[in-house]
């Protein structure tokens, strides 16, 4: 007697990425305007409750819903992201922007390191996606140095990178947002591999996965 098909029954969801990414563009424009003294130091308390209260909230949603959507990677790096937004946040309400702070600097480094990390597993699939992980994980690693150091110039450095992550992030936001609309790619996103076979609609090797039971 012939084994019973496999019955996949899936719950649609929206992708996390366009809310992950819209959280890191704003965080990365509002801490380069601190770094970059677009904005007097005296605003950082205000700049720290916008970390906690905007960016936090939103890749705080994207890891939850990345997981959901089974994807560990992006759903790690989201998550060092949201929870880095919300320590710079404290730091900033509480200590602002007037001295550096080495405890801080060393979860930079850390942080930068593990995202790092995630950034190279997501590019696998996604290389725009990865690139853009790892260009806020240098971003993370040059604030820490500056944290460790006092050093103005590894300051403006990362309030430089830390734009182009902001501009990055928002082509993510609309590409994987008009890929969404309309069901294709529209702009260049790079998928490859298995991401690619996703956003067409196949389920590559689904049936094989963890969670997926044969009914009869």
């Amino acid at each position: 007697m012939d084994a019973p098909a496999p019955r996949i029954f899936l719950r649609p969801i929206g992708s996390p990425l366009t809310i992950g990414m819209s959280g890191l563009a704003i965080a990365s424009l509002v801490e380069s305007g601190l770094a970059l003294k677009w904005v007097p130091s005296s605003e950082a308390v205000q700049a720290g409750l916008i970390l906690i209260a905007v960016p936090f909230v939103l890749q705080l949603l994207a890891t939850i819903f990345s997981y959901l959507a089974r994807d560990g990677a992006a759903g790690a790096a989201t998550g060092v992201l949201a929870t880095s937004w919300l320590a710079l946040g404290l730091s900033h309400v509480t200590a602002g922007t007037a001295r550096t702070v080495a405890v801080l600097g060393l979860l930079l480094v850390a942080a930068g390191g593990v995202l790092s990390l995630s950034s190279i597993s997501v590019g696998v699939g996604k290389p725009l996606l990865g690139t853009v992980f790892m260009l806020a994980a240098l971003r993370f690693g040059l604030d820490g140095v500056y944290e460790l150091s006092g050093t103005a110039f590894w300051q403006d450095i990362a309030g430089v990178i830390g734009l182009v992550v902001c501009a990055v992030a928002a082509y993510c936001v609309l590409a994987f947002e008009l890929e969404g609309q309309q069901r294709r790619t529209v702009l260049p996103t790079l998928r490859r591999g298995r991401a690619e076979l996703a956003v067409s609609g196949q389920m590559d090797g689904v049936v094989r996965e963890a969670g997926v039971r044969q009914t009869t």
